[in-house]
């Protein structure tokens, strides 16, 4: 029996996930400058060059934002730059202004096997199911509906969808204290059915893209299954790969 070498992970690494749960624990929040590398080199007891290799890691990562002159601060989804993230349609004539978010429905459920399985909770624990239309000037050009965790987003209501102005991500990262990480999305072919016609003012049948995204948080953890329909009339899906 071959037996196997134990995993070695570089010291900026280990830096990198020291910072991490930081972030998940809180010490330092959506928008707030972190302390120097030199302060966090003398925290960790290694050199510089090492913090500043796992910081350069989590800023590829869109974790931390540098900013010339003033530090690096962690990501928030507030910021405007953050929108077209997690949002990859893209109008054709190249006009990156925000789309409006209209809710449409907000309700609350008992997990089925499905959400169960996505979002990692209990059969039957207590879920929270929004219906969105993403709208681009005054065009739907997107509808969503979203499961969340009704644990984590207590007091989440019709109310409070009308009166926020911002996204989506914004509203669960102020709110309710989540950021989302990272996505993993499936992308297929699909025709409109009468709703969802009405819904997106397009033809019956019309091909339109279905997106299905599960978002994690901190710790790789799943807090929201979406499904989405996608009108690409006007608009194309991004997606820069490196």
């Amino acid at each position: 029996m071959t037996q196997e070498s134990p995993t070695f992970s570089p010291l900026y690494r280990q830096i990198k996930t020291l910072i991490l749960q930081a972030l998940e624990a809180g010490e330092w929040l959506p928008g707030q400058v972190i302390p120097s590398e030199q302060e966090l080199a003398a925290r960790f007891n290694v050199s510089q060059g090492t913090v500043r290799k796992a910081i350069d890691e989590m800023a590829a990562d869109n974790l931390l934002v540098r900013k010339q002159g003033k530090g690096t601060y962690v990501a928030s989804h507030n910021d405007p730059r953050a929108l077209f993230r997690f949002l990859r349609l893209v109008p054709m004539d190249g006009d990156l202004s925000h789309p409006q978010s209209l809710p449409l429905d907000c309700w609350r459920a008992k997990a089925g096997q499905e959400a169960s399985r996505m979002l990692g909770i209990e059969l039957g624990a207590p879920i929270i199911i929004l219906r969105r239309l993403l709208k681009f000037g005054a065009k739907p050009v997107v509808i969503d509906e979203i499961y969340l965790p009704g644990e984590i987003f207590q007091g989440l209501s019709m109310e409070v969808l009308q009166g926020w102005s911002g996204s989506l991500y914004s509203l669960f990262e102020t709110r309710f204290g989540l950021r989302m990480i990272r996505a993993q999305e499936r992308i297929r072919a699909v025709g409109a059915d009468r709703s969802t016609s009405d819904a997106l003012k397009v033809p019956e049948g019309t091909p339109l893209l279905s997106v299905e995204r599960v978002t994690y948080t901190y710790g790789d953890k799943p807090v929201e299954w979406r499904r989405g329909l996608y009108s690409t009339a006007e608009h194309y899906y991004l997606n820069e790969l490196n």
